[in-house]
């Protein structure tokens, strides 16, 4: 099948940022489900097994924490079971963000809030451990999962929570139209991408040492797609995209980034490597 025609790669010098030099990221991966490459993007075989992850993504900064994500929750079986029948997957769950932050001895008052790239279930069933964490989301995403048949499990989780609804300037970063600069260091932009769900984002991560991140949601859901310039199939499009052609836009915006920066798609476990997981010491250091 023919890939997406390749876009120029991006000719400028990347955003500047000036991250404090506490500013680290941390991985907490939940758990995985089981998906053939061949539902994931255009020319995946069938007895290509995929593990599609299910994590969060810790970012530490003095002025306080964010997680982007929030994986698997305790109830993870109940919230599968409140899906269409027809998109439920073997999975097998480890530990939830919650137990995971309390094994580190990590002292919730830092966190500012659970930002989720979007609101369906495998991004936000872990909320249901995090009751007292604010969620951040945009107007957007707000209106897409309080109505739509897909924020179903976000509905029931995020009952009893403050939503912290944030904006987005007119300010464009990397090709993406708006932006919002979490700390206005740039050291976390969350950038409005659209096409899967209406309010979709994409956040872009820089670190002390000048490590560059983005973590894409599901714009793909495994890196093929911007390695292989490869969308989802058709049918799959149609079912889980809110609009695929804003999506394919954004795809192609993060396969002109590629080299640039380290790219993780939510669901690809090996995009996570080389972040490390939350320790007792990292937990520890004085934000």
């Amino acid at each position: 099948m023919s890939p997406l025609l390749e876009p120029a790669p991006w000719p400028q010098p990347l955003p500047e940022a000036s991250p404090p030099a506490e500013v680290a990221i941390h991985h907490l991966p939940t758990g995985t489900y089981v998906t053939r490459a061949a539902l994931a993007f255009k020319g995946g075989s069938f007895g290509d097994k995929r593990h599609f992850a299910s994590s969060a993504v810790l970012v530490r900064h003095p002025k306080g924490d964010l997680l982007i994500d929030a994986g698997f929750g305790a109830d993870v079986a109940a919230h599968i079971a409140m899906l269409p029948r027809f998109v439920r997957a073997p999975y097998e769950a480890g530990p939830t963000v919650s137990s995971q932050l309390d094994d580190a001895g990590y002292d919730r008052r830092r966190l500012l809030g659970v930002l989720p790239t979007h609101s369906h279930w495998d991004h936000v069933s872990g909320l249901d451990g995090l009751r007292d964490t604010p969620i951040w989301m945009n107007a957007d995403e707000r209106e897409y999962a309080a109505s739509d048949p897909d924020g179903k499990v976000y509905r029931s989780v995020s009952q009893g929570h403050e939503i912290h609804e944030y904006g987005f300037d007119d300010r464009p970063y990397l090709g993406f139209a708006s932006s919002h600069d979490v700390y206005g260091d740039g050291s976390v932009v969350i950038a409005l991408a659209g096409g899967h769900t209406t309010g979709s984002v994409v956040v872009f991560v820089a670190l002390p040492a000048g490590q560059r991140y983005a973590f894409i949601g599901d714009l793909t859901w495994q890196i093929d797609g911007i390695r292989r310039r490869a969308e989802r199939p058709w049918l799959l499009r149609k079912l889980a995209d809110s609009d695929p052609e804003q999506l394919r836009q954004g795809l192609l915006r993060m396969i002109a980034l590629d080299g640039l920066m380290q790219i993780v798609p939510a669901h690809d476990l090996d995009s996570y490597r080389g972040i490390p997981l939350l320790s007792a010491r990292a937990a520890g250091q004085p934000a």
